[in-house]
């Protein structure tokens, strides 16, 4: 039976970070295909000198290492393995009062809402989510409750495992961080920043043919964005 791995991370995701906008998202791929993908970013990494255990990370996109970066985004459009989802938010759209809701209810729900766009209930899933703090495996549990009810797992048959993880040791749930990065860098509209990370962000809008500031396509399987109206 298959069986998918799905890979989530966030950006921005505190209440009063001063930030405007909030990205949560993930990579999903058949856990039959983990080893071979890794392989393939372990490749990427020896072909421009880089350790196999360097962490890929959205901050640390530079001048010096873009043909790298652009690289990794070259395989992951390539490769019909990998499917990217991302819901993003705008913060300043909040109203916890209005919606009866703590801001940790709320980001429950837009990771509900990440998600369900890349469980497939058919069959297994396994969900690994980047460890944010120390209270981590209560909110994952937490989640993983909601998320079971939501799609009637009462069981939980069908999400099999989710987890916190280290970043560090999980390279498909880095180039995740990557792209989460990007979508959340042109969204923050930030004047005089990097060129290096201006520059990925083009790329990214090309190679995906998407402008990155606007939901995509319900359908779109391979880069899947979702602005969430708040109003």
């Amino acid at each position: 039976m298959e069986k998918y791995n799905i890979y989530c991370d966030e950006s921005c995701h505190l209440e009063h970070d001063g930030e405007k906008v909030m990205v949560i998202g993930g990579i999903r791929c058949l856990k039959a295909n983990r080893k071979y993908v890794i392989s393939r970013i372990f490749k990427i990494k020896e072909e421009f000198g880089i350790s196999k255990y360097a962490e890929i990370k959205w901050n640390k996109v530079s001048k010096c290492n873009l043909e790298f970066f652009k690289k990794l985004v070259d395989y992951f459009f390539d490769a019909d393995e990998l499917q990217f989802r991302a819901v993003v938010v705008d913060k300043n759209k909040m109203d916890h009062e209005k919606f009866n809701q703590t801001h940790n209810e709320f980001y429950y729900k837009m990771y509900y809402q990440c998600l369900i766009g890349l469980i497939d209930t058919r069959i297994e899933n396994y969900i690994y989510l980047d460890k944010k703090d120390t209270k981590g495996t209560y909110k994952i549990n937490l989640l993983k409750e909601i998320i079971s009810r939501k799609i009637h797992d009462f069981d939980q048959n069908k999400i099999v495992r989710m987890q916190c993880v280290n970043s560090s040791e999980l390279p498909i749930l880095q180039l995740a961080d990557l792209l989460i990065g990007a979508v959340g860098y042109h969204n923050r509209n930030i004047m005089n920043g990097s060129c290096a990370k201006r520059a990925l962000v083009e790329y990214i809008r090309g190679k995906s043919g998407y402008a990155l500031d606007r939901s995509t396509y319900p359908s779109e399987q391979k880069f899947n964005l979702f602005f969430i109206d708040l109003q």
